[in-house]
């Protein structure tokens, strides 16, 4: 079981992730130039999108799986760095 001390350094690092990514996020709704560096979210081939008269469904599979992988090898780099 991890000390309260690691922890405590794993959950700041995770904040300070989320910042950094809520912060490009929010450059690039602001910067049309940063727009395009983010468009690809919930686009990508195999997202599924069913749009009819008056229903609407939405489930970004693809992008769903490209973040599990992303936020996976985050976390295995963190465990990596905190095991040291």
């Amino acid at each position: 079981m991890p000390e309260s001390a690691d922890l405590a350094k794993l959950l700041i690092g995770l904040g300070l992730l989320i910042v950094v990514v809520g912060g490009l996020l929010l450059l690039a709704d602001r910067n049309p130039g940063l727009g395009h560096f983010f468009g690809w979210m919930g686009k990508l081939p195999g997202d599924i999108s069913i749009k009819r008269e008056n229903f609407s469904v939405f489930f970004p599979l693809t992008t769903s799986i490209v973040f599990s992988i992303v936020l996976s090898l985050v976390f295995y780099l963190l465990s990596w760095i905190f095991r040291r």
